[in-house]
């Protein structure tokens, strides 16, 4: 299920499911998969396109006008489309992010690919990277697919979660600790 290996629940696993389930009998998974990434990208991109989305100000047919353009002119897969207009007449475009995260997920599952979210303090090099992965790797026993992204708030270290499980080894965090253990004393 989704909600296992995704930390996603609920509507959007819900969403997710049916786009998956849908793209899996047209044979178009690959296609819906590459048009979620690029809208994926699009909301991590773009704060209007978020402010759109996350907008309770606009009406749902302004929502659906405006999703039904873009999803047209970036040339998505009609079951993308399709599915697009669903979820902005539902009024449920806030939850898109994720929707996608839930896809993908399911996507990797069948594909039996993990996946590991890495935030780090700042942009890893190719060495931390590769080291990253390597150790990721031997921890969980597959390879492993790692999305990255920076958190500077961090000051420094990682945070790695793969499924349900999570390391924090970032400097914020042990600066946190410090102060509570700090608290106790005295």
């Amino acid at each position: 299920m989704v909600s296992d290996g995704a930390g996603i629940g609920g509507l959007p696993a819900r969403y997710a499911s049916a786009l998956f389930d849908l793209a899996d009998d047209a044979n178009a998974i690959d296609g819906v998969s590459a048009d979620l990434d690029g809208l994926s990208a699009l909301i991590n991109d773009s704060d209007d396109f978020m402010r759109f989305i996350k907008s309770p100000v606009l009406s749902r047919e302004d929502q659906a006008k405006g999703i039904a353009a873009i999803a047209s002119q970036a040339g998505l897969y009609a079951i993308t489309q399709k599915f697009l207009g669903l979820v902005a007449s539902n009024r449920r475009l806030f939850a898109l992010p994720d929707m996608i995260r839930a896809f993908q997920a399911l996507l990797a599952a069948r594909r039996g690919l993990v996946t590991a979210d890495v935030t780090a303090a700042t942009e890893l090099t190719d060495a931390q990277s590769q080291s990253l992965s390597e150790s990721l790797k031997a921890a969980v026993g597959t390879s492993v697919t790692m999305t990255t992204k920076v958190d500077p708030s961090l000051l420094g270290g990682l945070i790695v979660r793969v499924g349900s499980r999570m390391v924090d080894s970032s400097l914020k965090s042990k600066l946190q600790r410090l102060k509570l253990s700090m608290k106790g004393v005295g």
